[in-house]
């Protein structure tokens, strides 16, 4: 994969005010390991190379088990791996994430809401639309991942 323009070098103002909503969310509440679980299914979901090979090393530092990583994308069918709020928050953010198809029905906000208080899940719908917007800026300028970095 080449990379196509540093979108952040072009037009850094935006990316400033983007990890300046990034700075709030690390600070709004929300378990910063479940933030981060919702940013990777995000970037799983849309196939953003450079957000996944990111999130998943900052999940590790976390502490976050090999086997959720494992089992993230398939969350449905892991047992008792994630807890309520986590199967929660990545129930909504894939369904926040897919709203084209989804319209983020009324049952779905319900199951959410059901976990998370009106600013729990403002705030984690802020983090799922913030990393849908960094995956789409990742994908369309081709930014490598550091894992790829690594190799070469």
């Amino acid at each position: 994969m080449t990379q196509r323009i540093n979108y952040i070098k072009a037009s850094p103002e935006p990316y400033r005010a983007f990890g300046e909503v990034h700075s709030i969310l690390q600070k709004c509440g929300l378990a910063t390991d479940l933030i981060n679980l919702v940013y990777l299914r995000v970037s799983q979901i849309n196939g953003c190379a450079f957000c996944i090979d990111m999130h998943t090393r900052d999940l590790k530092k976390l502490g976050v088990s090999d086997e959720k990583l494992t089992f993230l994308q398939v969350w449905h069918d892991a047992g008792t791996l994630f807890d309520r709020r986590e199967k929660a928050a990545i129930a909504w953010a894939e369904v926040v994430t897919r709203v084209a198809a989804t319209h983020a029905p009324d049952d779905a906000y319900q199951a959410a809401a059901a976990e998370f208080d009106d600013k729990e899940l403002a705030d984690l719908t802020y983090a799922i639309s913030l990393m849908n917007a960094f995956n789409r800026l990742g994908i369309a300028f081709r930014t490598t991942p550091a894992a790829a970095y690594a190799k070469a």
